[in-house]
């Protein structure tokens, strides 16, 4: 890896902490203060060492983002937001009594999304990644459950702990900083989020040429109550398409939201969901480990996209996609960054309107 590049690669890393999970104007707002406080993060009421690890993950965020920006999430702020439906497969039942695999078509209303919590981030900058795709089923009765998904197969890091200890990385390293920085060092303690900085620069030709994974594990409740853990993964149906250098270099900073409405307007963008199932040994409470390839893969649907919504701006500020927001048939698994990224999500949303 070419270290140099590391503090700008993993500033965009970032990923969805409040998209997970879900910020710019002053450098040093805490996630708690309000757009137009004066307080810093080294002068806050709460001193750093009492504060929870969401609080201090958020606040490190709101610093890496340049301050709070109005109406937006922390993270994944630039987003577009789309329609459509989803068609569970007869094999979706046989995992999960979820309402919406066993039952008939659903809608869906989906959030593709760029990694940083600066709005005006370009689509084909290389630190824009990783792309972020939130999912969210209309069950029947007015209840919902939601996926949110990056397009990089693994997490940056496994624990809270490393998340935090990621952020700290990049906001006391920069250009200037002796080597090795505090990044360079954290990435060469963490290959995988030395792996996971270089992977996520990858520009995709389109939303719709992107493949995004659930990374934490959940598990499957049947009818009968046997329990599977699983982790999602969402395939294009366009198949995964990236754009060199040269290729991206030619596109406009809003290229990925342009693509896909015309892609829309043309006909139905669609994905198929899969739930991927480990073998005897692989982790799962740790998502920076990558299950391997070739463990079983069960086809849970189709999800289908047919239109942009019209209401772009209420959506961006009311939408708060949640990993913990389950149904019947799914619940959690023993992966403790699915409740911290909740926990931040909050946070985040509280900072939005």
């Amino acid at each position: 890896m070419n270290w140099h590049c590391a503090y700008p690669v993993a500033g965009a890393a970032m990923l969805s902490t409040a998209a997970i999970l879900s910020g710019c104007n002053r450098s040093g707002e805490t996630a708690k203060e309000s757009a137009g406080a004066t307080t810093h993060v080294d002068s806050s009421s709460t001193p750093a060492a009492a504060a929870s690890l969401p609080q201090q993950i958020a606040d490190q965020m709101v610093q890496l983002n340049g301050g709070i920006h109005p109406g937006f999430r922390f993270n994944h702020a630039k987003g577009i937001v789309v329609s459509g439906s989803f068609t569970p497969t007869a094999q979706a039942k046989t995992l999960s009594r979820a309402a919406h695999f066993s039952g008939p078509v659903v809608p869906v209303t989906v959030r593709f999304s760029n990694a940083p919590g600066v709005p005006a981030n370009a689509d084909n900058d290389p630190r824009s990644g990783p792309r972020g795709m939130a999912i969210r089923f209309k069950l029947t009765g007015g209840g919902f459950t939601d996926i949110v998904s990056i397009s990089h197969n693994g997490f940056v890091v496994g624990t809270g702990e490393d998340f935090l200890a990621f952020f700290k990385a990049i906001a006391a390293s920069g250009p200037d900083a002796p080597h090795p920085s505090p990044i360079e060092t954290f990435f060469g303690s963490h290959p995988s989020a030395a792996k996971f900085a270089m992977d996520v620069q990858a520009r995709p030709k389109s939303y719709a040429t992107a493949a995004y994974f659930g990374n934490n594990a959940f598990v499957f409740v049947d009818g009968q109550g046997k329990r599977q853990p699983v982790r999602y993964q969402i395939i294009p149906a366009a198949g995964v398409v990236n754009l060199d250098s040269a290729e991206a270099a030619k596109q406009g900073a809003n290229y990925l939201q342009e693509d896909l409405q015309r892609r829309l307007a043309k006909g139905p963008v669609q994905f198929r969901l899969f739930a991927q199932l480990p073998n005897q040994g692989d982790p799962t409470k740790d998502g920076s480990i990558v299950w391997p390839a070739d463990r079983k893969r069960i086809l849970l649907g189709t999800i289908r996209l047919t239109h942009v919504e019209p209401n772009q701006e209420e959506l961006q500020r009311s939408l708060a996609f949640n990993p913990i927001f389950l149904t019947n048939g799914i619940e959690l698994s023993d992966d403790p960054l699915v409740s911290l990224r909740s926990a931040v999500y909050a946070l985040s949303v509280a900072h939005r309107h």
